[in-house]
């Protein structure tokens, strides 16, 4: 900081300005209504609901029907997350919020569609199958990272203080608010200490095409969105990098991920390696696609 103020300032005051602007408002309500729902018994209703859909496909109990519609919809960390909060409460068991974590907790379909394909690419009509790539292939991996973490009890666990929430309290609007403030704050911390890391890691003599069209859009995916969209390589390459990308989510978003499920004693190492195994499938998918149906 003291050698290079400059870089750092820039690095700091453009990942300000991507929190406050962007996932601030985008990100915040979304917190607040699921700590509500969390904390109360309005949950049970809706994973009642999911249950059916996700519940026989996925092999996953009705409570973490939940964190699977949060986590595909509301993007990162909000999956890990609320997986992290649901073992928290005694509503899930530790392995299958493991399980959960494996293929949950995703870019949200908003980032994909509007910033990433028409933004970024400038190809609308690769909407869908974007979002079809990023949906299906956390799902269709999902079927062998089961294969690690059962048997579980995939049941709904009565927590010990849920007869607390069984009412409407005041006091739940409160606590949800504070906590959704917290973890926005968390979120903001590290997208700004990446943002200064990438702006530092430009100083680097490192010339070779991989450092900069490879690892460096590695580190935080909106930039790294930008920066492998006006890369060189065939387009076709750079959807599909884009793709993995996404499926990956970047180091902000591990370190967000770790942060969230720090206190539930979820391991983090092997969602890494669960969503480096997304990224490499969705890269693949998306360089096949792109190869056979638009050239």
């Amino acid at each position: 900081m003291l050698l290079f103020p400059q870089p750092v300032f820039n690095g700091a005051k453009k990942g300000l300005l991507l929190w406050f602007q962007t996932v601030l408002p985008s990100l915040l309500p979304f917190l607040i209504i699921v700590n509500l729902l969390l904390q109360t018994n309005v949950i049970r209703h809706i994973s009642r609901f999911l249950y059916p859909i996700f519940g026989p496909a996925l092999g996953i109990g009705r409570n973490g029907c939940f964190a699977v519609l949060a986590g595909f919809l509301c993007g990162y960390p909000m999956g890990a997350k609320v997986t992290a909060d649901l073992v928290e409460l005694g509503k899930i068991t530790k392995r299958e919020g493991a399980y959960l974590l494996s293929f949950c907790n995703n870019t949200s379909p908003g980032f994909v569609a509007g910033f990433v394909v028409c933004q970024a690419l400038g190809r609308p009509d690769l909407v869908l199958p974007s979002l079809c790539i990023l949906f299906l292939v956390p799902l269709f991996l999902s079927m062998f990272f089961r294969l690690f973490y059962q048997p579980w009890k995939a049941r709904e666990v009565t927590s010990k203080s849920e007869s607390s929430y069984a009412t409407f309290r005041l006091e739940i609007i409160d606590e949800a608010i504070m906590d959704g403030f917290e973890t926005i704050t968390k979120i903001g911390g590290y997208i700004i200490l990446f943002s200064v890391f990438l702006s530092l890691a430009f100083l680097l003599p490192i010339r070779h095409p991989l450092w900069k069209n490879g690892f460096l859009p590695l580190l935080e995916i909106t930039n790294g969105v930008v920066m492998a969209a006006d890369s060189s390589l065939p387009f076709a390459c750079r959807y599909a990098f884009l793709m993995g990308l996404c499926a990956f989510g970047g180091f902000c978003a591990a370190a967000q991920t770790n942060c969230m499920i720090a206190k539930s004693g979820l391991p983090l190492f092997p969602y890494i390696i669960e969503k480096l195994a997304a990224a490499l499938a969705a890269s693949l998918a998306a360089y096949c696609y792109f190869t056979i149906f638009c050239m």
